[in-house]
């Protein structure tokens, strides 16, 4: 069985295509990227797939049975298509499988809805496509505040508008244990899986992190409008008002789901002090 990873470069398809190996073997993995040579250290046969050219795509799937469509991370409308273009793909190459990892999030209240909705849309197509298929709605990751801990530190505190609100947080490789599951064992398909873990609040993470790295954060909540106003100074219009979003989102519920994590993989998702550990012992 040949299984296709697409944006294997990334962060995500890269750990997936690591979660692969010891259940299938090298051999039978292929590792799709826009620049083939960003996936070469994975050890597995690499083709080229820009998610905007199609004809990539009917190339790179030939001989596969399954694929791992990894979310891009264009501006939504432009997803959308983009996606299209591996599902048309697959089905010209009469692929048996395809396996999405889509976001939690609501399709209307905040600023970031407008990629849920194009994630949304993508499931359609997915479910539309005449294959076999599974769906992972992703919890929001763990690594980029451990990435900020640097930031935060010199602040003394963890900013943002989330509140009280609560946040289902995963990691990469969790998530990559999930999607090796949803790509091998077909009684998942047809279905659609939250995949995230325990739901906690701005404050416990900070307490958590105090715990793990010896730090002394606080949480500071900020209205939406001023921290839409920091992000955007800090990282640009679009990006900083999806993040924004993103945390205006935890603040109003959306992230605090029932998670389907332990139907997937048989196992209880790592609670956040687990996964902590986990990033230090790896960042060390």
């Amino acid at each position: 069985m040949k299984i296709a990873v697409t944006a294997a470069s990334g962060q995500l398809g890269a750990a997936i295509v690591k979660a692969l190996i010891p259940e299938v073997g090298k051999e039978n993995i292929i590792a799709i990227a826009r620049t083939p040579e960003n996936a070469r250290h994975l050890g597995v046969e690499t083709r080229k797939g820009d998610y905007n050219n199609r004809e990539d795509f009917d190339k790179a799937l030939s001989g596969v049975e399954k694929v791992l469509l990894v979310s891009g991370m264009d501006e939504p409308q432009k997803r959308i298509q983009q996606h299209r273009n591996v599902i048309d793909a697959a089905r010209k190459n009469g692929l048996i499988k395809i396996v999405y990892t889509s976001i939690i999030g609501n399709e209307n209240e905040t600023e970031f809805s407008s990629i849920v909705k194009s994630n949304r849309q993508t499931e359609a197509d997915v479910r539309a496509s005449g294959l076999s298929w599974a769906i992972g709605r992703n919890g929001i990751y763990i690594e980029p505040d451990l990435e900020y801990i640097d930031k935060y530190v010199k602040a003394g505190e963890i900013s943002n508008c989330a509140g009280d609100g609560k946040c289902g947080y995963t990691s990469r490789s969790e998530l990559a244990f999930a999607y090796a599951n949803l790509l091998l064992n077909d009684d998942h398909n047809g279905q659609t899986f939250n995949l995230s873990g325990k739901a906690i609040t701005q404050s416990q993470l900070a307490t958590y992190i105090n715990q793990v790295f010896g730090t002394e954060l606080r949480y500071r909540p900020l209205s939406v409008s001023a921290y839409k106003k920091e992000r955007q100074a800090a990282l640009g219009e679009f990006l900083g008002t999806v993040i924004s979003g993103i945390y205006e989102g935890i603040q109003k519920g959306v992230n605090d789901v029932p998670s389907d994590y332990e139907a997937v993989t048989g196992r209880p998702h790592k609670d956040p002090v687990e996964m902590l550990k986990a990033w230090k012992a790896n960042n060390s």
